[in-house]
Order: C-alpha cells, then structure tokens, then sequence
C-alpha cells in the first residue's frame, strides 16, 4: 500500500523519495481497509485523520433536513479524504464520509502530520502542490456550480473525471452535480449522442 503513497509523492514533486525520509512515512500513515457503506467520518463528530485512498472510491456529503443528500466530494485511487475544516481546526464536522466500494486507505492524524512535516522537505512540497491544486479545483467546481447549466456541468465532469462515470452510481453523480437524476439522465443522453 505504500508504494502508491511514495508514487503520489514523488510525482507531485517531480523528485524521488529518498528510502531513508521515506522511512517516516511508514510511523506516520496506518493501512486500513473500510468496505462499502462503512464511514470514515459522521457528522456532528470531529475529523480525526486524513486518509490517502489507495484502492477504491469514497463519497463526502451533507443531509439536508428534508432527507436530500448533497455530495460535495467524491474520490478515487489517489485522492485524499477528509473533512479539512474539521480536521484542521478539531470542529464537528457538517459532512459524513463513507467508502462506495471497498477501500483500501493509509490514514493519518494530525499530531503524525506535524512530525512528518518536521522530517520530511518533500512532504511540505507535496501539502504545498495538493493546497494548491485542491484550491484551483474548489475554485472551478464553484463556478461550474454557480453558472454552469446542467448539460455544462455533466460536460465539464465527463471531460475533468470521466473516471467518476464509470465508479459511481448516477444518482451519486446527479447530488455531486447538483441536479435531480431525471435531468442527469436527460443530459447524459444528448452528450452522449453528440
């Protein structure tokens, strides 16, 4: 499991991990596997790590009070889970995170965060690269959110995440898109006609 956390690494920083800093990384994150509809994070409770997805799909979401789920996140291989807000500042969290297949995880806390941060020069580039990077991405998921039409937004996430048409299920994709399951239907249809 850790060679795909030394992968990410070494791609995002465009340089190889040495096996002696990467040592730390083996005190720091803890394999853990969650199998499908187990979570990771209930509202109302506080974020207590961070995990690295290593095999697997996972979703982030809200329920409103009339029942209506709202995803804010969805993630694959590669991608980090957790609710940053809470995770950073120990508040309860709005959000539960669960696995939508079974997963395979390296979490973290952040007390293991802070020592490996104190090791290892190309951990803080990686957080550097993945601040960004989650920063840009936030950024253009509010615009799609805020004026894209719906045949824009489904457009937008085939060529962004086309992976994510394959893992999740469309009435997960309709929630992250924020559009009911008809209009997803609808507007899959004409793109994929085109």
């Amino acid at each position: 499991m850790y060679d795909a956390l030394r992968k990410y690494i070494n791609n995002y920083t465009s340089s190889i991990i040495s096996d002696e800093e990467f040592e730390h990384y083996y005190e720091a994150f803890t394999p853990r596997t969650v199998k499908k509809r187990q979570f990771i994070l209930h509202e109302n409770s506080v974020c207590q790590t961070s995990a690295f997805i290593v095999k697997g799909a996972m979703r982030q979401y809200t329920i409103d009070s009339k029942g209506v789920e709202h995803i804010v996140r969805l993630g694959i291989e590669n991608w980090w889970m957790s609710d940053r807000e809470s995770f950073a500042m120990a508040t309860p969290s709005p959000y539960n995170i669960d696995a939508v297949e079974d997963c395979d995880l390296l979490v973290t806390t952040n007390e293991q965060l802070t020592k490996l941060r104190a090791v290892s020069p190309l951990f803080i580039k990686t957080l550097h690269e993945l601040d960004l990077r989650y920063f840009i991405s936030s950024q253009n998921r509010i615009q799609a959110t805020l004026s894209f039409s719906a045949e824009e937004k489904f457009t937008h996430l085939m060529k962004t995440y086309p992976e994510f048409l394959q893992r999740f299920p469309q009435n997960m994709i309709a929630s992250y898109l924020g559009i009911t399951p008809e209009t997803l239907s609808r507007v899959r249809k004409q793109a994929l006609s085109k």
